[in-house]
This record gives structure tokens, sequence and C-alpha cells, in this order.
């Protein structure tokens, strides 16, 4: 197997290992050989920084379902090697991190078993150059990040919020396939790569427009972009392992990636410009205005990761700007947009991961995340409080930590933007920056209030559950690594820029890199008294301002009640969706066996009969049709005077023998038709079948016909002659009608094709092996649910002996 597909499932071949370990090794703590999967492949992916730095491009391809064109190929470039030593780098922080923080009676095994499985996930989604590949592994992100979200699920508001992502992320992702199905039904082709390399040929193809949104709603629901963000903050109810990871530096990441991995597809048309810019700006306001509000330490890190990913996405957005122009020293200028957000993705990771891991720490020492109840920590944990300083202050954009640098290169692209003649934003672009600035002051208000209310003022001992402490020594290595890199890239930023981010703008901008153009940016702390300077002495003197008099403002928040927000429509929404579902349920589950084939015979007259109708294939000549013999009419007489007979019939055991004399009269016409082993099985199926129901119809009381109502007689009168209808005009109509050639000559080459001498078992084992292998899907699943249950009541019924 290649190296690179193989990285991409060793995290799945653990998640399998894992729960065996976990049953088997008693002294060893499971999290040690867990941990050693992202770090090898974290070793592994940072040895291919040179070359991919060098302009190289890493493709590696395992057959899949080849006649489709559906293949597993691994596609490593400046991009995907970004996120994908993210996605290994904090994952083995945050698994060194977990081992101290999760208490051993936790089903530890479990957690890593689906954390695993997450990690595997996100990589197939940022290496796969197939569409449907990568959609496979972008719906497994969200199942994984499910499990994890209610790895609690003891507690009802984890199974709510595990529900609400689930719901929003697999919606968006189904738009996203619809999305990714046009594209590659105007490009003929799976291949991202081959999609690029070719957009020109579809960019004016009826479908170009809506097969954009669809992807960007797929994007936009992942990444939790307004107003797709209320699964956000609820899915914080994980244990903040699993927020350091999915809702920080990964799972919210995969959409951020989408949009950067097509824009070159996509990129230049002002409806994917306003979309992605617009729906980002107004995210980064929204996240930001309502982080501010918020008691729980986690529920302001989650609104302030929804504003930083709008941030991120706006940028990306104005980046796209410069496909609009073309190659030209003009339009490079606006590629730096594009390089803030890549450089930003990263930031963002670092000071994000040591925050979430922060309220870890705090929540773990003290028991309680309410900034109501916490103050005066900086005394008995002032390592945390270093970390959490570090961290708040890269969030609210100040030196000397990276997100300054990012947060600078954010505000001279919103002011660089405004400058373009075009997509309308010489009149509506000035509100760009505007919004950007805004929000920032938010952004550096809710930092203050992560830093100051926690650890400055009065110490609180009597609102804690416990006394205030530094944790394990161990619990803290994963946030100080995270919060020196903070430092590290302040200082260092072009380490990051040059071997990474550049590498990345060439995937981004295939084109201008084609025309030899320097895309990367050499990033300065200081560019001397400029506007985004001063925006920035502006964002601090306000945030100061606003922060301060906080209680005077507040009551802003007023004006946006919790009745009408979106999640309580959301909430409306399900519990309609719900509502009315039981009430259809309940319409056509009557339980009565006769009354769902109503329904079956019904729907088939319709849609067969109507098709027959519409389409005109009732035509059909008898004068062609092959002679029937008298022998053969004799049987069919007999079998018609059963059929009209069992209407009339008084009893069950008369009933029966009429029906067997209907299946027995199939069997003599199987043999006049020269079908014996038709026949023959007919003929077993019918006498046990018999035999069945006289044994079970012994049970029952005598039939009675009387209680049958005019209405109940009149539906089966009405289904009985629709079906027998339907049923002889098809018969009838095939004949005359032949849209296509007969498939039987195919089946003749079974031999060759598949290497069986009897054509029947070839089409059942072969070329049905599709269809066989997802009915033994679904009975593998019924299996598992009838195992599950017996296990739950076994539980159940020891847990009540014990107790007594």
């Amino acid at each position: 197997m290649s190296t690179l597909v193989l990285a991409i499932f060793i995290p799945f071949l653990a998640a399998a290992i894992i729960p065996f370990l976990y049953k088997y090794l008693k002294n060893i703590h499971v999290g040690w050989f867990a941990i050693l999967v992202p770090t090898g492949l974290f070793i592994y992916l940072a040895s291919l920084i040179p070359a991919i730095s060098n302009g190289e491009v890493i493709v590696q391809t395992i057959n899949w379902i080849p006649s489709y064109g559906i293949n597993i190929t691994a596609y490593l470039d400046g991009l995907s090697l970004t996120l994908a030593l993210l996605i290994s780098g904090v994952g083995a922080l945050v698994i060194l991190y977990s081992i101290y923080y999760l208490s051993s009676k936790e089903p530890i095994g479990t957690f890593y078993t689906y954390l695993m499985l997450f990690m595997g996930a996100m990589l197939g989604v940022v290496m796969s150059d197939n569409m449907l590949v990568l959609y496979v592994f972008w719906e497994l992100t969200s199942i994984s990040s499910f499990l994890l979200i209610a790895f609690w699920y003891q507690r009802k508001r984890s199974r709510e919020g595990a529900k609400k992502s689930l719901i929003i992320t697999v919606s968006g992702g189904i738009s996203m396939l619809v999305g990714f199905i046009m594209v590659g039904s105007m490009s003929s082709t799976w291949s991202i790569r081959e999609v690029i390399a070719n957009v020109g040929s579809i960019s004016d193809h009826s479908l170009f427009i809506p097969a954009m949104l669809l992807v960007l709603l797929g994007a936009f629901t992942k990444s939790a972009q307004f107003p797709f963000h209320i699964w956000l903050p609820d899915a914080m109810e994980a244990p903040t392992p699993v927020s350091a990871y999915l809702h920080s530096a990964t799972m919210v990441k995969a959409g951020i990636y989408l949009v950067a991995r097509f824009t070159p597809v996509f990129g230049g048309e002002a409806v994917w410009f306003w979309a992605v810019t617009g729906v980002g700006i107004f995210t980064l306001f929204w996240g930001s205005f309502n982080a501010v509000r918020q008691t729980d330490l986690k529920a302001l890190l989650a609104y302030s990761t929804i504003s930083q990913l709008g941030m991120i996405m706006s940028m990306f957005g104005m980046g796209s700007a410069a496909l609009y122009l073309g190659y030209s020293t003009e339009s490079v200028v606006y590629t730096g947009a594009t390089f803030a957000a890549l450089f930003h993705l990263v930031n963002h990771s670092t000071f994000k991961g040591a925050l979430f891991m922060v309220v870890g720490v705090v929540d773990h020492s003290v028991g309680t995340r309410d900034i109501r109840r916490l103050g005066g920590l900086i005394t008995l944990m002032p390592v945390t409080f270093t970390i959490a300083t570090v961290g708040s202050m890269s969030m609210a954009g100040l030196p000397p930590f990276n997100g300054f640098l990012s947060k600078e290169m954010f505000f001279v692209s919103t002011l660089e933007i405004t400058e373009a003649g075009f997509f309308g934003l010489g009149t509506w672009g000035i509100a760009i920056p505007i919004i950007a600035w805004v929000a920032s002051i938010f952004t550096f208000v809710y930092s203050t209030v992560f830093v100051v209310k926690t650890f400055l003022g009065p110490y609180k001992e009597e609102k804690l559950e416990h006394p205030a402490h530094e944790p394990n020594p161990g619990m803290l290595i994963s946030p100080i690594i995270l919060g020196m890199l903070v430092i590290t890239f302040f200082f260092m930023p072009n380490v990051v820029g040059e071997n990474l981010i550049a590498p990345a703008m060439n995937g981004i901008f295939p084109t201008f890199a084609s025309e030899g153009a320097e895309l990367g940016t050499h990033i300065h702390a200081w560019h001397g008294f400029k506007p985004e300077l001063f925006m920035t002495i502006g964002v601090i003197l306000f945030g100061v301002f606003l922060y301060l008099t906080r209680k005077y403002w507040s009551g802003i928040y007023n004006l946006f009640p919790e009745k009408w927000s979106i999640n309580t429509f959301y909430g409306f929404v399900l519990d309609q969706i719900e509502d009315k579902s039981t009430v259809i349920t309940n319409k056509y589950m009557t339980r009565y066996l006769r009354d769902y084939m109503v329904y079956i015979f019904a729907f088939f007259i319709l849609a067969i009969g109507g098709i027959f109708i519409f389409t005109e294939a009732y035509y059909f000549t008898l004068p062609e049709n092959a002679p029937i013999s008298n022998f053969e009419g004799l049987v069919i007489l007999a079998m018609m005077v059963a059929g009209i007979t069992i209407l009339f019939a008084k009893s069950r055991l008369t009933a029966i023998v009429l029906n067997s004399i209907l299946g027995f009269g199939i069997s003599i016409l199987f043999v006049l038709f020269r079908a014996p082993d038709l026949a023959l099985t007919q003929t077993i199926i019918e006498a046990v079948t018999t035999v069945l129901f006289l044994v079970a119809y012994y049970f029952l009381p005598e039939l009675d016909r009387e209680d049958t109502t005019k209405k109940t007689k009149s539906v089966n009168l009405f289904i009985s002659i629709g079906v027998g209808v339907v049923f002889t005009t098809v018969a009838l109509g095939v004949q005359g009608n032949k849209a296509f050639d007969t498939i039987s000559t195919f089946f003749e080459n079974s031999y060759e094709l598949a290497g069986g001498k009897n054509m029947v078992n070839a089409i059942l084992g072969d070329f049905r092996a599709f269809d066989t292998m997802l009915e033994v899907v679904v009975l593998l699943i019924a299996g598992i649910g009838v195992y599950t249950i017996i296990r739950v009541r076994a539980k159940k019924e020891s847990d009540q002996i014990e107790d007594k």
C-alpha cells in the first residue's frame, strides 16, 4: 500500500486494535499507545516538508472502483500538508492532555477508539483527490464527532448537542455531495485536480452556480458559519480534549479547507466572492458580539471559535477576487488575503487549543467553568494563568503573539479590497473593514473577560467545588507547548510562511504559480505607522473602554431575546417535524397487515400505471402472441376459478386449499414452458407454505367475513382489479416495447466474465455481489441490534440482582 494512503488508514487500524489493548493492558494507560499514532504520522509528514516546500506534489493512488473512476487517491501539496500536520500534531498533544484529564473510571478505550476514527476521517478529507471519496471521509468526521460529543451519553445535554451537530453537518454534507455530483457531471471526472485543470470548460455551464452554492452549504455547516453556527456551542458538552481537538484545530477547519481547495474552481465569480466574504465577515461579528455575553468559559470559547472561523472564511473570500482579474501585478496583491487566512488558520489552532485546555484545567481543578463563580486564581494557578494570558492576548491580536501578525494582515486585506473596482466593492466594500474592526473590538473584550474574570479579582472559594490548585504537571505539558508555539510563531513566522503556506498558495492559485508569481509574503512584525496599526490601537482603546463600561451597555443583548434566536427556531422546527411525523406515522402504521398491503398495492397501481399512461407504453398486439394450447387454457381456467372462489370461501381450510391450487398451477405452467428448475422450486415452496399455513391457521378462530364493511370491500375490489389490470398490461406491453437491448447476451458469457458455469449462480454470486453485500450488511446491523438489546437487558437484570 502507498505510504500516503497508509497514513490515512493507520488511525482506523488503531481504532480496531485499541479496544483489545484496553481490555488486556491493565497496568498501562491505553492513551500511551494511542499517542504513538499521531506522533508517528506527524514525524512522517514533517519529513515531507522539504519536498513540498520545493514545489513537489505527492500523489499516490489505490484502485477502488476503477470502472466508475472512484479510486482512493492521496494528494499531498502545501494546503493538505498544513492541515495534516495540524491534525496529527495537535492530535498528539490532545491525547497527551487527555491521559491526565480523563478519569480511569471513564470508558477511555471507547474514547480513544472514537478519537482515532475521527483522526483518520480528517486525514482522509484533507488528502483525498477524489470528490466522492472525500465525501465518504467528510461524513465519517460527522459520525465520529457525534460519538465524541455524546461521549458522556448519560447527560441529556450531551446527547442533544451531538444530535444537533449531526443533523446540521450531515445535512450540509448531503448538499455538498449533490454539488460534487454536479461538478463531476460537468467535468466528466471525480478528480479535484482534473476539475481545476479544466475549469474553463465548465464555468459557463448552467449547473456551475448551483454546484457552487451546494458545495458552500456543506462548507458553511461544517465550519459553523452563520446561520449554521448554532451546533458549535452545544457541542461544548463534549469532554474538553474533544473541544480542543475538534472545535479549534480540526473538524471546524474542514469547511475552511473545502473553500480553499475549491477556490481555483469557483473563485473569481461574484457569487463566490460575496457568499464567502459576506457570510464570513458577518459570522466574525456575530460570534464576537455573542461571546461577550457568555458566562461559561467553554461557551465563550465556542462563540470566539465561530468568530475566528468567520474571519478566516472572509479572508479566503477576499483572496478569491484575484482570480477574477487573472494573473497580473495588481491581482497578486489580493492573494495576500488568502495567505493571511492560511497563516491565521495555523495560529488559531495554537492559541485556541491552548485556551480550551486551560478551561479544562480550571474545570478539573475547581469544579466549575462559570465565570460568575471564578476569580483570584492567579496566585494559586500561576502557570495556568500564564498560558491563558498568552492565548487570550494572541486571540485579541496583540504583540508579541502570533495572532497579532495574522490580524494585521487581515486588516490590510480588508482595506485593500475596498479599492477594487469590481463586484460592487466601490459601493459596499467599505462595510468590510468597518465590520472587521468592530468585531475585533468585541474580540478584545471577550479575551479580556476570559483572563480578568477567571484569574484576577477576589478569590471565591466558597463558590467553588474544590479549592484552587495547579493540576498534575502532565496536564500542563500540552497547553505549555501550544503557548510556546504562539510566541515562537511571532518571532519566527516565516518558518511556517515559507515552508507550508507559500506551497499551499501555489495549490490555491495554480495559474498564478505557473506564471512564476511569488505568492508567498514575507511576514514582518513591524510595518511602520500604517492604517492597520492605527486600527489595532483603536481596537485596544475602544476595547478597554467597552470592558470597563460593560455593565452600562450590556442591556443591548436584551434586544436579542432567546425566544427569537436561531437556536429557538431550530428547536421549534425540529419539534414540529417530530410531532407531524408522529401523526403521519400513526395514520399509516395501523398494525393491520391488510392496511399495509393496501398502501403497497395502491402505490404500485399509481406509480407503474401512471408511468405506462404518460409514456404510452401500454401498446400491445394480441394477434402476434403465441397460441394458447388447450391444456394451458385448462390450467389457467382452473387457476381463475380458484382465485375467484377464494373470495367466497367460508373456512380457512378451504381458502388454503384454493390458494395452493394457484401455486401448483404456476408450477405446471413452468413445466409447460420448459423451466423445470423454476417448477421444482415453486413446487417445494408451495408445499412448505401450505403446510405452514395449515399449522398456523389451526390456532386461529373460524373465518368470519360478515364484519367486513362495504368500504373495506370496495377498497379491496378496487385494489385487486387495479393490480390485475396493471400486471396484465405490463406483461403484454413489454412484448412490443423494447427501449433497451436485452441483457441476456451479457450474462451468457458468465463463464468468461465471472468464472461460473451456472449462469444463475454467477448472477447471484458475482454480478449481484454488491446487492448481496448490502443484504448481508443489513443482517449484520440487525444482529448487532439484537445482541445489544440482549446485553443491555442482561446487564439491567444483573444490576437488579446486585441491588437486592
